[in-house]
């Protein structure tokens, strides 16, 4: 708009210089025409090109007034844009300016009530501080009643150890008087020891007929044997259950339920009482053979407990080993964990020694370890194997420990020095999992083996040769088992059948 009135001005200043300017065409109109018609003219002239230039001065203050114009326009609206954000920041500020006070009273909430908080951690730590000091003390004086605790078990089995020797005095007294008990001679030579069942012991002969076949288990049976000083038979399967046979008929007596998984492998205590089971389940299971009742569910392994057993001198301590590469003893008992031994390599097959204070270990590396039970240390370790070691399985004097191997060979070693007496091999027979177990006959003069072809075949000890091949499996056979009795001989195989063999 100023631009405009100044435009207007400059017309109007410029209109008055215009009639200045022709003032003295004015005049001269006066004068004679004859004598002021060339002045006249050259003034038309120049009035008409002074009035060109004008015309020329119009039009471009025209041009210059529309511009002005709708600048003026644009420049009205974008003032009016302007307000208008204006206004909606002015809400928004005060919409920020209320948000701003409701956060201020949280935060003041919030403050007071972190300060109540921080009130009540200082008590409660105090607390724990307090009620940490006295589990020390409590720990203080668990391990020193622990300490009494063991020093008077260490009397107690120093008397019993006393007393023991009182009595192998008294029964060596008893062996010298009695010639009866010396007439008894081991295939190798050596005078059988005195054992539980040793009055039921008859010579082994060599099986040769399947007597009974016995469908078992749904998914297969991984492991069986036979209850001490007796042809009754126990076995577990993928089915998760245990079940004990009646060898004679191919009936069974009893199932034992209560196992979460696939039952890798089971052993029985040497009264025939408890049932002992390692499963996929990462525990393992006691059941009551009486009652058919579980009595403990051992808890501590992390992965699956592949293997088991009980020592030979006492019902009460078990050993099992995982692939967690640990390996634990058990006091049936007390129900737990008594000592733990921990190595890089799984094991899969386990055994007590004959003293019941050494652990004989197969590994998955291929390797043979002997633990001291009482330490857990290692006290020495043999390869044994190629490859994996599937089963371990002790002489019934303790001398010969055989074991088995992927490598498709059975290697029988001297207890006592650690050294192979015999390597027995198979006619293309393959051992069929990691978990193949084989077994040696009561007179330790056989042993028995499976086939992944579902064969099983039996080697002489004293000539390391096959003296027999049993087919009746058309699956792998993954155990073989052994009578005390002498015979007969079970095998079982991934199906789940169990053969009796005579």
């Amino acid at each position: 708009m100023e631009a405009i009135k100044h435009a207007l001005k400059a017309l109007r200043k410029r209109h008055l210089i215009e009639e200045g300017a022709h003032s003295p065409a004015f005049i001269a109109l006066s004068r004679p025409i004859v004598s002021q018609g060339s002045e006249w003219k050259e003034k038309a002239e120049n009035l008409e090109l002074e009035l060109q230039q004008c015309y020329k001065a119009q039009s471009r203050l025209s041009e210059q007034l529309v511009v002005e114009v709708a600048e003026s326009r644009t420049s009205k609206a974008l003032m009016q844009e302007k307000e208008t954000l204006i206004s909606e920041l002015q809400n928004e500020l005060s919409q920020a300016r209320d948000e701003c006070s409701r956060l201020a009273e949280l935060l003041e909430e919030k403050t007071k009530a972190l300060e109540l908080l921080i009130s009540e951690h200082q008590e409660v730590k105090g607390q724990l501080e307090a009620a940490t000091l006295r589990a020390d003390n409590a720990e203080a004086e668990n391990k020193m009643l622990i300490d009494r605790w063991m020093l008077e078990k260490m009397k107690d089995a120093e008397r019993l150890n006393e007393a023991n020797a009182l009595y192998e005095d008294m029964v060596d007294r008893l062996k010298g008087s009695s010639m009866q008990l010396l007439a008894h001679q081991q295939v190798d030579g050596v005078v059988r020891r005195s054992e539980e069942g040793a009055e039921y012991y008859v010579e082994s002969t060599i099986p040769s007929t399947c007597k009974q076949r016995i469908p078992a288990h749904d998914g297969g049976c991984a492991s069986i044997l036979f209850e001490h000083g007796s042809s009754k038979l126990v076995s577990g399967g993928q089915d998760k259950a245990v079940k004990m046979w009646d060898t004679n008929t191919g009936s069974s007596t009893r199932t034992l339920y209560g196992c979460l998984g696939t039952v890798l492998d089971v052993c029985i205590t040497h009264d025939n009482k408890s049932v002992i089971a390692s499963s996929s389940a990462n525990n393992l299971y006691v059941w009551d053979v009486s009652s058919g009742r579980v009595r403990h569910t051992l808890t501590g392994h992390v992965d699956k407990v592949c293997a088991v057993d009980v020592s030979k001198v006492s019902n009460r301590h078990v050993v099992s080993a995982a692939y967690d590469r640990t390996i634990k003893v058990w006091d049936l008992q007390k129900g737990y964990c008594v000592n733990t031994l921990l190595f890089h390599s799984n094991c899969n097959a386990i055994c007590f020694s004959m003293d019941g204070q050494t652990i004989c270990s197969g590994h998955v590396d291929g390797n043979l370890r002997l633990w001291d039970i009482q330490t857990g240390k290692l006290l020495s370790e043999i390869a044994a194997h190629s490859f994996a070691v599937t089963s371990l399985s002790l002489s019934r004097n303790g001398s010969v420990l055989l074991s088995s191997g992927r490598d498709n060979l059975h290697n029988l070693f001297d207890m006592r020095t650690l050294e192979i007496c015999a390597t027995l091999r198979g006619n293309g027979a393959r051992v069929a999992s990691n978990w193949s177990r084989s077994c040696m006959s009561p007179d330790d003069g056989y042993v028995a083996a499976g086939s992944v072809d579902g064969s099983v075949q039996i080697w002489s000890v004293a000539n390391a040769k096959i003296v027999s091949t049993l087919k009746e499996h058309t699956s792998p056979v993954l155990c073989c088992a052994w009578s005390d009795l002498g015979k007969p001989l079970a095998t079982s195989d991934k199906n789940g059948n169990i053969c009796i063999w005579s």
